[in-house]
């Protein structure tokens, strides 16, 4: 399946008319992407190993290539080959899986990840982006990162863009030279950017809506706060039509997602010389994200429950001698078990010096966070939606509508009585 992708996009066919070898070797470096990335596909290995990998895949019957040719140095040149034309290689595969699967471009998703090493790389190649020491997605800060930006279409998740950054490289800044790039993959259309959180910045919104191109985005709780998501009231929300997969199982008393109102936010810096941006905000209560808040916030006053007994029935031993030694120990549950908005304690020491503890949830601030549950907030700069036409309409104006050509299919339309109509009117039609 892979095999028969690989010559569908004619991807050796564009890796060797980009990087051509002497008419003397034994493969092209085509063959050798391709055969790399059916390894990437199947059962990723290192370069060493591609070998025995295409030993045991069949690759001598699927692409024609021995196995032993497949070694470590052939990958590491054909690597190195197309290293210099990456852009062009890249773009070229994009326009040709756009064209032959008639992917649409105009509505694309952007995200950045990490990818992390094994190695010192201290003297990183000039032009080639420099593995750096970062925020790993995969929680692993003790070694070295890279990172790439990725942008996919709306339709199906097809990669058509992709970005390498330095790994120490921030997220936010990223996106104003993404968007400068993705809008020439949508031609004349207008495109619609989706991202994440870190979309949402003053710098970033003012050079999207410059270049005027649409985008929508989760807003964090540093531009909708959590006490304006709580004044919010489910019941006073607008179903949707549109229901996710994860929800397709449900019963219709537990919907999806809820739009609940609409309105402008604005958007400044400090500086009283730069302009306000006023993106719409979109507050949606979804049920999914309601009911995973309540079901995860259970185990963890839980969790912090029994670490804040364990404390207190520690007090005065060798862990907890003093004062200063149970504040921090607090401070460290609040933090790990993420309650420090809920737990309120009061630290003393009693007669004999040893310390005491008294400690509560806020049941006020407990029923705020619980008002939070499922509401989220979006930014974007999209035109609200029209209004739909009412369902009927006077007959005159029916008769009106209705052209020339399509005069012949009158008999397709049913007219019958309406009770809804105005005073004058005494015939509707509905199609």
């Amino acid at each position: 399946m892979v095999a028969s992708f690989c010559r569908r996009l004619d991807l050796a066919g564009i890796v060797d008319r980009a990087c051509p070898v002497r008419a003397v070797a034994t493969l092209t470096h085509g063959q050798v992407i391709g055969a790399l990335v059916a390894n990437r596909l199947t059962c990723p290995a290192p370069l060493r190993r591609v070998e025995d990998w295409a030993r045991a895949w069949a690759v001598e019957e699927v692409f024609g290539i021995s196995p032993q040719a497949l070694n470590d140095d052939r990958i590491g040149r054909a690597l190195d080959a197309i290293a210099p034309r990456l852009d062009h290689i890249v773009g070229s595969v994009g326009a040709q899986a756009i064209a032959a699967y008639g992917v649409q471009v105009a509505r694309l998703h952007w995200d950045m990840t990490s990818i992390s090493l094994y190695g010192a790389y201290d003297q990183p190649e000039d032009g080639f982006i420099a593995p750096r020491f970062g925020h790993p997605k995969d929680r692993r800060p003790d070694l070295k990162q890279v990172q790439t930006g990725l942008a996919v279409s709306g339709d199906g998740g097809v990669p058509v863009w992709h970005r390498a950054y330095d790994g120490g490289a921030g997220e936010v800044a990223q996106v104003a030279g993404a968007m400068r790039a993705l809008p020439k993959l949508a031609g004349k259309r207008r495109l619609l950017l989706v991202g994440d959180s870190k979309l949402v910045s003053y710098a970033n919104l003012g050079d999207i809506m410059a270049a005027e191109v649409d985008f929508i985005a989760p807003a964090s709780k540093t531009y909708v706060p959590a006490e304006m998501l709580a004044s919010l009231d489910p019941a006073a929300a607008t179903p949707v039509g549109y229901l996710a997969e994860r929800d397709a199982g449900k019963p219709p008393t537990q919907p999806g997602q809820l739009p609940r109102g609409r309105g402008h936010h604005d958007h400044r810096r400090q500086a009283k010389r730069d302009p306000v941006l006023r993106p719409r905000r979109i507050f949606v209560w979804s049920s999914a994200r309601a009911g995973a808040a309540a079901t995860a916030r259970a185990p963890k006053l839980e969790r912090a429950t029994d670490d804040l007994q364990r404390l207190t029935r520690g007090l005065g031993s060798r862990h907890y001698p003093t004062v200063d030694k149970v504040q921090a120990r607090l401070a460290t549950i609040a933090r790990s078990r993420r309650v420090a908005a809920l737990l309120r304690a009061q630290v003393g020491v009693d007669q004999r010096g040893t310390p005491t503890l008294a400690w509560w949830f806020d049941q006020a601030a407990l029923q705020r966070e619980q008002a939070t549950d499922g509401w989220y907030a979006l930014l974007t700069n999209l035109d609200p939606p029209k209004p739909t036409p009412p369902r009927c309409w006077p007959a005159t104006r029916a008769r009106r509508s209705l052209s020339a050509a399509t005069a012949a299919s009158r008999a397709r339309w049913r007219w019958r009585r309406c009770s809804c109509r105005p005073t004058g009117a005494s015939r509707r039609w509905s199609p």
